[in-house]
C-alpha cells in the first residue's frame, strides 16, 4: 500500500456526502476511491473495491453504519455522526476514530493521521532522543510511563520512568512528545498529561487510575479530560 490511504465514503444524506468528499480531497494523504449514498450498494460493490479505509454515517434508514462496518469484516472504519451516543458501540467495533458533526477539517485530518498510523506503519523507531536536565537523552519508548509539566517550569515536562527514576525535558511542548511517541501505545489524557497505555489499570468517565503509586502507596489517579476521552477510548 502507498502512502495514501483509499477511502470510500458512505452517507445516505447528499448535502453531507458532499461536504466530506470536499473535506477530504483537501487531505493529501487520502485518495477517494469511491463515494455511496446507498449502504445496500456498497455492501453488495465492496468485495471488489481495493480500498484501506471507509469513513461512515451511522444513522441510516436501511442499515446504520455500524452494521455495514461489522459486515465488512475487518475493514478500518471512522464514523461520522450527529449524534454522541454512538461512540461507545463505535469503539466495541475498534473504529480508529468517532467524528460528530458538523465536521471540521481539522478534526477529519486528526482522524485521518491516527488511521495512516495504524493502517500503514512505518518502520517505528523504538526511541527519541531529547534535552533533559542531564544533557543529551536517549529514552527508550518502552520506559516511559507518565509524562506531565514540571511544578517549577510548565515549559519543562517531567518523564516517569519504568526503573521508577524520573527525568526532566527541557523547554518541549507535550504536542512535540505526543508526535513523537508510538500513537497506539501512548494517549494524551487532559491538557497537562500523557501515559503509557500499559500503566491502565481501571477508568470510568472521567478519571484513570493507574498501576503507579504515589507517595502514600495508592494507585496514582488521573484525569481524563472530556475533549480526550474519544482518543482513549479508541485506543484502550
Amino acid at each position: 500500500m502507498t502512502s495514501k490511504l483509499k477511502c470510500i465514503l458512505l452517507d445516505d444524506e447528499l448535502p453531507g456526502l458532499t461536504y466530506l468528499k470536499m473535506l477530504c480531497e483537501q487531505i493529501p494523504e487520502m485518495e477517494i476511491v469511491k463515494v455511496y449514498n446507498d449502504p445496500i450498494k456498497l455492501l453488495a460493490e465492496a468485495p471488489d473495491l481495493d480500498f484501506d479505509l471507509g469513513i461512515f454515517d451511522i444513522e441510516m434508514p436501511q442499515i446504520n453504519g455500524l452494521s455495514v462496518a461489522q459486515l465488512l469484516g475487518n475493514k478500518p472504519v471512522i464514523f461520522t455522526t450527529a449524534y454522541r451516543e454512538f461512540a461507545v458501540d463505535a469503539f466495541e467495533i475498534d473504529a480508529i476514530d468517532y467524528i460528530t458533526k458538523p465536521i471540521k477539517k481539522e478534526r477529519l485530518e486528526k482522524a485521518i493521521q491516527k488511521a495512516l498510523k495504524l493502517i500503514s506503519p512505518t518502520e517505528q523507531s523504538t526511541f527519541m532522543t531529547v534535552n533533559s536536565n542531564k544533557g543529551k537523552a536517549v529514552l527508550q519508548f518502552e520506559s516511559i510511563l507518565h509524562i506531565k509539566p514540571s511544578d517549577s517550569d510548565p515549559r519543562d515536562k517531567v518523564v516517569m520512568l519504568a526503573d521508577g527514576s524520573t527525568l526532566i525535558l527541557k523547554n518541549i511542548s507535550l504536542e512535540k512528545i505526543g508526535k513523537d511517541l508510538p500513537v497506539k501505545d501512548f494517549c494524551r489524557i487532559n491538557k497537562s498529561e500523557i501515559i503509557a497505555l500499559k500503566i491502565v489499570s481501571f477508568f470510568n468517565h472521567d478519571e484513570i487510575i493507574t498501576t503507579l503509586l504515589t507517595e502514600a502507596k495508592k494507585p496514582l489517579t488521573l484525569t481524563l479530560g472530556v475533549h480526550f476521552k474519544s482518543d482513549f477510548l479508541s485506543k484502550i
